[in-house]
């Protein structure tokens, strides 16, 4: 080729390769840009108490906006609890995306998921509940308001605190209901957010959490008409399950008065429609600012509630009702009114945010990334679920069957969830279950030994199976306010 003519090639060459170049920084540039993240997190929501899951008697009109405009887990479960307060356990494992026998407490020594996303470069806020001690939110945390580290409290009469460069400020009693409290702290932080600036928002509510004390203005649908009982409600459960009598357990009486559980739904659900109408103004602020295109908003709860299922009030129990909770994504990407029934835990929220978020999670971490089941990848990231509550109970279940065994009593439940989706048909001593039930304990053991949990199936000295709590007396944990206690105990 002449010379005259070999430059404007060369030129032409490299000019091409620069806008090449240019391209693909440019859509490496478009595919960095991270979504915002709003995670929305109530305190012992049952998995059925949202409107938009076939409940007409409860009113969550947000909610239902985002399972219609979201994704949804029907089968998302808390792995269980070292203790009676299961909430902590609950949040340990979703902080860390690790499984109960595995993390601590106070999230010593792990890289919790608002601290990993801080170090992405997220700016991460806190708002309400954090039942993991004071450090763990202090490494978590660009920022915090209103803050509650602990369990449970009068709902009017919050302790918070704020977090500002690190350091904890403001130490004082929140003024306000507990979920109003919290949704401000949230909304002000919306507000002052910069928009180009990623951001990481943790708005963990104490409702339904008791004390059941809803605002009246939240009551009115149903003060007059209470929601039914549920379909499994018994006056007392039919054996000694090792937890009868805990502070959740005495909320009321035994045998448990069908009028006294409906009364304590109607304000159950009230605390869920306050708290839903405070969720509302956080999603209006969000398309106030614009962001509601480039933000996933996640909705969960810690576990759920029996209230009146099975003659039991707490969480301290492995059935359905207790161990199961709502769980919704809604965003950029993510499919509309569609839902799955694959079995999740809650702690796999953390490497499904990392997914979402684009960044490695880190070693340590045992969730399962569920954003290939809304991509439609997969139908399902495990064939068989254990949940585990202290030395008491165990179960395990796949898509159809589960099995509970009860260790201080040598006594096992086999339960047909398709055909029985209450839990009340025990098939445990059909001669047909026979071999099922074996497979089931050998899964069983397997995810004992595969989570590190060393309790004995079978005890050597078996406690008594039959128990009746008729009459038995009652005492108020100091949180319950004076109306609760006049109401609900000194009646007695």
């Amino acid at each position: 080729m002449p010379a005259h003519l070999r430059i404007p090639s060369i030129l032409f060459l490299i000019v091409s390769c620069y806008f090449i170049a240019l391209s693909r920084t440019s859509h490496a540039a478009e595919k960095t840009v991270r979504p915002n993240i709003l995670f929305l997190f109530s305190d012992d929501q049952r998995a059925d108490a949202v409107s938009a899951y076939a409940n007409p008697h409860i009113q969550t009109p947000n909610l239902d906006q985002l399972v219609k405009s979201g994704f949804s887990f029907r089968n998302a479960f808390c792995m269980g609890s070292i203790h009676g307060a299961v909430c902590q356990p609950s949040r340990a494992m979703l902080n860390s995306g690790r499984s109960l026998y595995h993390v601590p407490m106070d999230l010593k020594g792990v890289i919790t998921l608002p601290q990993l996303l801080k170090q992405a470069g997220y700016q991460t806020f806190g708002t309400g509940k954090w039942h993991n001690h004071r450090d763990s939110f202090q490494k978590s945390f660009t920022t915090g308001t209103a803050a509650f580290i602990g369990g449970m409290s009068n709902h009017l009469k919050v302790p918070v605190v704020d977090l500002n460069e690190g350091k904890f400020e403001n130490k004082r009693t929140g003024k306000k209901f507990s979920s109003e409290l919290f949704v401000d702290a949230a909304v002000d932080f919306l507000k002052q957010q910069p928009a180009e600036k990623p951001f990481y928002a943790y708005v963990a509510f104490t409702a339904p959490h008791d004390p059941r004390m809803p605002p009246n203005t939240s009551m009115k649908a149903y003060k007059n008409s209470p929601p039914p009982l549920p379909k499994n409600f018994m006056p007392q459960h039919p054996f000694n399950n090792g937890w009868l009598t805990g502070r959740d357990e005495a909320l009321t009486g035994w045998p448990r008065q069908p009028e006294i559980v409906r009364e304590q739904l109607a304000e159950y659900y009230g605390m869920i429609t306050h708290m839903d109408t405070q969720i509302g103004r956080i999603l209006q602020t969000l398309k106030e600012r614009k962001l509601e295109n480039n933000t996933i908003v996640i909705f969960s709860s810690d576990h759920g509630l029996a209230l009146g299922s099975h003659g039991l009030l707490g969480k301290q129990n492995l059935y359905e009702h207790s161990m199961k909770a709502p769980l919704i994504f809604k965003g950029p990407g993510i499919p509309e009114n569609k839902s799955s029934e694959a079995l999740v835990y809650l702690y796999d929220i953390f490497p499904t945010v990392c997914d979402l978020a684009q960044i490695q999670a880190p070693s340590g971490v045992e969730g399962s990334d569920l954003a290939p089941i809304w991509r439609g990848k997969t139908d399902r990231v495990r064939d068989t679920l254990f949940t585990t509550y202290e030395d008491l109970m165990r179960a395990v279940r796949d898509d159809r069957w589960k099995l509970i065994r009860y260790p201080q009593i040598n006594k096992t439940q086999l339960f047909d969830l398709k055909e029985d989706p209450h839990e009340l048909q025990d098939l445990s001593e059909h001669p047909k279950q026979k071999e099922r039930i074996e497979k089931m304990l050998a899964d069983l053991k397997e995810w004992q030994k595969k989570t590190d949990d060393k309790q004995p199936l079978t005890s050597g000295h078996p406690k008594p199976e039959a128990i009746d709590l008729t009459g038995r007396k009652r005492k108020p944990d100091p949180h319950q306010p004076e109306e609760i206690v006049k109401k609900y105990f000194d009646s007695e």
